[in-house]
Parts: C-alpha cells; structure tokens; sequence
C-alpha cells in the first residue's frame, strides 16, 4: 500500500509540468528583520538564521499534508542546485510532523535542501503562517525582502534573478545604498 501511495504521488508531481496555480513572489513591505529561528535539522543539527548572515536565504513551511507544498518543492530543488556556489541557503520548514514522516517524504520527492522540524509550530506562529506553503525571501542583512503564499515556480528566470539582486554586490544592495 505503502509502495502503491509513493507510486501515485510521483507520477501525479511528475505529470504537472509547471505550478498551475502559483504564488506570488510580493515584496514585504515592512521589509524587517526576520523573526528568530532556531529549529533542528533531520539530523538534529541546530539552524540558526544568524549562522547565514551575508547570505540570501529562502525559508520555506511547508507541510507533507500540502498537495502545493509537494509540488513546489522539485524547483525549490532545481533552484538550490543551480545556486549552490553562491551566497543563496534554501531552509525548508516542515510545521508538526514527525522526523520520520519528514524524512520519507524527502526522500521519496529527491530533495537534499535542508529541512528544518518546527514540531510543535511555533516557528510558524511566529512567522504568522497562515496558509501552506508560505515562503519568505531574506537578504544577507536579515530583513525579510520578499513573501509568498502558495506554491511558486523557484527555478524560474525572473525569481532567480530576484534572489542574484539581494546578493551581496547585486542590483537591489546597490540601489539600497544609493537612497
């Protein structure tokens, strides 16, 4: 049953050739510090967003109940790879789940971005989650720049571009320093 539920679900992720019903990449507008987050990996490692200060992080929640969640989370990996060398760290955040659901569902979706436990959601009260999945895009200052509330197409040109801008040395740092 197991094998025949794992089965479906790839051939369903697989069959959709784009997020249908995207998010939107919208600008915070409050553009803040982001709120603290201190979670552990699938491994127990801790993760603190200070520990990627100087860099562009994605944070991600996510639930493995979020058919969206699931169907983003292909380009969120094509978007980790494509940017593995540069100053980009992708966090996925996985709201009230067990660490062996989790890892199941990372494993049988191939992803090997890090994923955070957020167990009792508190991470996710914090960061006014409201609905799954909700993304965030911090610059390598810790000010949240970008929100977005659905599923969204991470590999695409114009979201890669967004995130190359918030890089140390990219266009939007630039033209901050300039006001």
């Amino acid at each position: 049953m197991k094998l025949f539920a794992a089965i479906t679900l790839s051939a369903a992720l697989l069959t959709v050739p784009a997020i249908s019903t995207a998010g939107e990449l919208q600008p915070y507008e409050q553009q803040s510090e982001s709120p603290a987050l201190n979670l552990p990996d699938l491994g127990g490692r801790q993760h603190t967003l200070d520990k990627y200060r100087g860099q562009v992080v994605l944070v991600n929640f996510w639930a493995s109940w979020c058919t969206p969640c699931l169907m983003e989370m292909p380009s969120m990996q094509r978007l980790a790879t494509a940017l593995k060398d540069r100053p980009f760290r992708l966090l996925a955040v996985n709201v009230k789940e067990s660490s062996s659901k989790v890892w199941k569902f990372m494993k049988l979706l191939n992803v090997t971005f890090t994923t955070l436990l957020d167990s009792k959601g508190e991470a996710a009260e914090a960061w006014d989650v409201q609905i799954y999945p909700t993304s965030y895009l911090i610059d390598a200052d810790g000010r949240m720049r970008y929100v977005a509330y659905g599923p969204v197409d991470w590999d695409s040109d114009d979201i890669i571009e967004r995130i190359e801008s918030l890089m140390p040395g990219g266009k939007a740092v630039q033209q901050a320093g300039l006001d």
